[in-house]
């Protein structure tokens, strides 16, 4: 058998909540984190740095944020991309108005202030829900954009509205180079990773799926479900607040409000929807759907369809097939990426007794 669980139990509760309970999951864990950390910063090109592993890790952390609101505590938002645009935005002022400002210390205070912001639209959520919700958190899509379009001041008066990454130096070392980005990003990634992990196995994780399930019932065993309500919203927009300030400084370079529009959040639902909600790992696997298809789906095109196809149908073609595939796997696995996983895993461990 390939997991062999014989012979490994948990004898302590600290033991029974550990996110691998079997060795072998957890050595594989330590072996990706060290390949990722270790290997990749060597073996990879600056184009797989900055097309692909950058914007994964980025839009895996907008997921999670999402994924968290969503998935965890039911809480339906369209309004993803506004706090991303808040913690962009508020991290290059921070940057810029307080001298010496640690660059680690500007994206905490931009996921804070997103969190405020948050707070401020998640407010609704106690008198509305599901649909009504929807469209309260669409709103803060386009007051946001407005704001950070009309008032110079948060881009520094600057004509076009476009911010650009200050010095990406941590602790004396340039993290600059795409080798540098992507480390960068991924020590952000893995450090709110294991937050969430924490908070979703915690008293408040447990909160926020009975307040998903039933929020009636949960207000009568004595849940306060505002305040849980209002939490999902902080710690989400927090999360997504980093990840607006990852997307802009680690990622582009430069962003402008519109860069974080309406087709940006609804890129992050279809991440949790593809990857599976109420799942950490579906967070990755949707993820990397989303940012690998498309590639793929160029390379097929252009090897294959090269003059015969005009190149403005290609482009077509791409997003139609993209978005078949995705109605397609939706009716085929609703549960998302992360349960065929669990479907996989869970064979596994009775091999070759069945699979």
């Amino acid at each position: 058998m390939l997991y062999r669980e014989s012979g490994q139990f948990s004898t302590s509760y600290l033991a029974e909540g550990r996110l691998f309970k079997l060795y072998q999951q957890r050595w594989g864990f330590y072996a990706l984190l060290a390949f990722a950390f270790l290997a990749v910063p060597y073996l990879g090109n600056d184009y797989w740095f900055s097309a692909i592993l950058i914007p994964f890790l980025v839009l895996s952390l907008a997921g999670l944020g999402l994924n968290l609101l969503t998935g965890y505590a039911g809480q339906i938002s369209l309004g993803s991309a506004a706090f991303m645009a808040v913690g962009a935005f508020a991290a290059y002022n921070f940057q810029l108005r307080i001298d010496g400002m640690p660059l680690l210390l500007g994206f905490f205070f931009g996921g804070v202030t997103a969190a405020l912001v948050g707070v401020v639209f998640g407010l609704p959520s106690l008198r509305i829900k599901g649909f009504y919700l929807l469209v309260s958190t669409l709103a803060a899509q386009f007051v946001v954009t407005w704001v950070l379009t009309q008032f110079g001041w948060f881009s520094n008066y600057n004509s076009s509205g476009v911010i650009s990454a200050p010095p990406l130096v941590i602790l004396g070392h340039d993290f600059s180079s795409p080798a540098g980005r992507y480390l960068l990003t991924l020590g952000v990634a893995a450090a709110l990773f294991w937050f969430a992990h924490n908070i979703v196995h915690s008293e408040l994780g447990r909160r926020w799926m009975a307040v998903r399930d039933m929020d009636t019932a949960a207000a009568v065993i004595g849940i306060p479900i505002l305040q849980t309500k209002l939490l999902a919203f902080a710690i989400s927009s927090f999360i997504l607040g980093i990840a607006g300030a990852l997307w802009a400084f680690a990622y582009l370079g430069t962003v402008e409000p519109h860069g974080f529009d309406l087709s940006r959040s609804f890129q992050i639902l279809f991440i949790i929807i593809i990857g599976g909600m109420g799942s950490i790992l579906g967070n990755f696997l949707g993820a990397a759907f989303i940012v690998l298809l498309p590639i793929l789906l160029s390379n097929l095109s252009a090897t294959f369809l090269a003059g015969v196809v005009d190149p403005g149908q290609l482009e077509n073609l791409q997003k139609i097939i993209f978005g078949a595939l995705i109605i397609f796997f939706l009716i085929k696995e609703p549960a998302g990426l992360a349960r065929l996983w669990q479907a996989f895993r869970e064979r596994s461990r009775i091999w070759p007794l069945r699979f």
